[in-house]
Formats: structure tokens, C-alpha cells, sequence
């Protein structure tokens, strides 16, 4: 969606997607938002909680059975299982979409591991696509003025056309773009923590062949998987950035994420956009009479 910075100003129902990295601040800027008018869409808790939610559950329940006194109440129906997924502890599906590497390291098999990712994909488009009836049951049901989408880091990786259809139709696409401190920042984080991660199918196999041989090893099953998950995350970011930044080109707006970092209440984040669709009407209309 594109619109001057008037028109952003004048709208009544706001409807924002954000994008960028995971831990670029996505997150942290939806919730300087008053929650009383702003409806903060979780992608990840949307994924975790209707697409994903049995295939996590029943995760669980595998581990679970390969203890005895758990097997013995599960298979009487003694307990139940469940996930405990919130907005701020998604946890859940991270244990879920694993990581690739050595099983008694606790990675997973490649087949099992694209499997799961398969599963997410999907998941993440379905939860895309629910964007456009989010927005209207979040104003007419719930009485929300504006909408906010929070994405996932993945997302720019879905090359799903129906999904960037709905987004750019229904919402302002903004692309925090994180500059090179921030980038080396995220690296260290992941380092420190390392998280499982979503892989384009073709980024992965090319990348996990480059690794074995740079490794000298003979299959996944002798990868370790933090290691492997620490070496390729400065990959994947360079792998994502043009696709981040084709997206805000064609169908939206790129702000930068150390002036997102500076945004602490409404009007700030108004403005910052009101301000980046202007500077974007300029640059456009500059290049018209050029």
C-alpha cells in the first residue's frame, strides 16, 4: 500500500506490517502502541496457536512417551498436554522446529528437519493470509481502531504471491532495516543463544553442503547443531536482506531500525512514518522531474 503522508495521517483505521529481522525491534515498537486501540497480530502466536498447535503438541507427547511413568499416564489418559504459548513466550514452537544436527545432541535427521520447516511454511502463510479478516474482526468485534502485524523474520521468504497481495492491499508495509552494528549485535545474540531458525529449502541444502565440506564431515547426523545454527545465522541475514528490501521497495516503505529504537509512545511512531512516506513522495517526484 501506497499513500502520502496526509493520507496516512487522515486514515481512520490504520493497518501496519512490520517487517525485518527477528530481534530487530519489531516487537518492542508494537508494543509502545496503547494496547487500548492498537490490536498487536502476533504472527508467531497465530502460527503456534491454530497451524501449528497440534503438530507442537504432539511433539511433546513423542518426548513425553520415551519416559516410562510419563508413557503410562499419557497412554491411560492420566494427564494432559498442552502448550503454553503466549505473545511474549513462544518458546513452543521454537523447541518444535528444532535443529538440524547430531540426535543425541538433540538435532534432528534432514528429513525430519525440512519436514518441520515444510510445516511452518505453510503455517506462516496461512497466518498471513488471516491478516485481512484480523483487521476487520479487530475494529468491528473487538473495537480496536487500528491493526498492527508483527511478523515473523521468515516471512520475506514465504515467495507466496497471494501473501504479499493481502499485506500490501490491507496494510502499510514498514521494513525496519537494521544497519551494521545492529546486524553484528543480533550475530552475538544468536551466538550467545542460539535459536532454531526457518531456511528457504535451496538456502539450506547449499549451505549445509558448504558446511560438511568445510567440516569435514559425512552427514547432518555429525553436525553439531548450535554450531551449525551459529555459522549459518550471518548467512541467512544477507540472504534475507534484498528480499526484505524488494518487498518495502515494490509494496511499501523502508525505515531504519536505530529510529524505530528512538520511538517510545504514539505520536512518535506516527510521525516517524508520516515522515518516511513524505521523504518517499519526494525522492519519487524528484525522479519524475529528473
Amino acid at each position: 500500500m501506497k499513500m502520502s503522508r496526509d493520507d496516512f495521517l487522515q486514515w481512520e483505521n490504520k493497518a501496519i506490517t512490520l517487517l525485518g529481522m527477528s530481534g530487530v525491534g519489531k516487537t518492542t515498537l508494537a508494543n509502545q502502541l496503547p494496547k487500548s486501540s492498537w490490536f498487536h497480530y502476533s504472527a508467531d502466536y497465530r502460527i503456534g496457536t491454530k497451524y501449528l498447535a497440534e503438530p507442537i503438541v504432539d511433539n511433546i507427547k513423542k518426548q513425553a512417551m520415551r519416559v516410562d511413568f510419563l508413557r503410562e499416564l499419557l497412554l491411560h489418559d492420566s494427564i494432559y498436554l498442552c502448550s503454553n504459548i503466549t505473545v511474549h513466550n513462544l518458546e513452543p514452537i521454537s523447541a518444535f522446529l528444532g535443529k538440524i544436527g547430531n540426535p543425541q545432541l538433540g538435532g534432528l535427521s534432514a528429513e525430519e528437519f525440512k519436514e518441520r520447516q515444510r510445516l511452518h511454511r505453510e503455517a506462516e502463510i496461512g497466518a498471513m493470509k488471516d491478516v485481512k479478516a484480523f483487521i476487520a474482526k479487530a475494529h468491528e468485534i473487538y473495537g480496536y481502531a487500528h491493526f498492527i502485524n508483527d511478523t515473523g523474520g521468515s516471512v520475506c521468504e514465504l515467495n507466496d504471491e497471494d501473501v504479499l497481495k493481502v499485506l500490501a492491499e490491507n496494510t502499510l508495509i514498514i521494513y525496519l532495516r537494521a544497519d551494521k552494528d545492529i546486524e553484528r549485535k543480533l550475530i552475538t545474540r544468536q551466538k550467545q543463544n542460539p535459536k532454531p531458525l526457518y531456511f528457504q529449502e535451496d538456502f539450506l541444502d547449499e549451505r549445509l553442503s558448504e558446511y560438511l565440506r568445510a567440516k569435514g564431515l559425512r552427514s547432518t547426523d555429525e553436525i553439531i547443531p548450535n554450531e551449525f545454527v551459529q555459522w549459518i545465522f550471518p548467512k541467512l541475514m544477507a540472504h534475507r536482506r534484498p528480499l526484505y528490501q524488494a518487498i518495502a521497495d515494490k509494496h511499501g516503505y523502508t525505515v531504519e531500525a536505530r529510529d524505530a529504537e528512538q520511538v517510545h509512545d504514539e505520536a512518535s511512531f506516527l510521525e516517524l512514518l508520516a515522515t518516511t512516506l513524505q521523504a518517499a513522495q519526494g525522492n519519487r517526484r524528484a525522479s519524475a522531474e529528473a
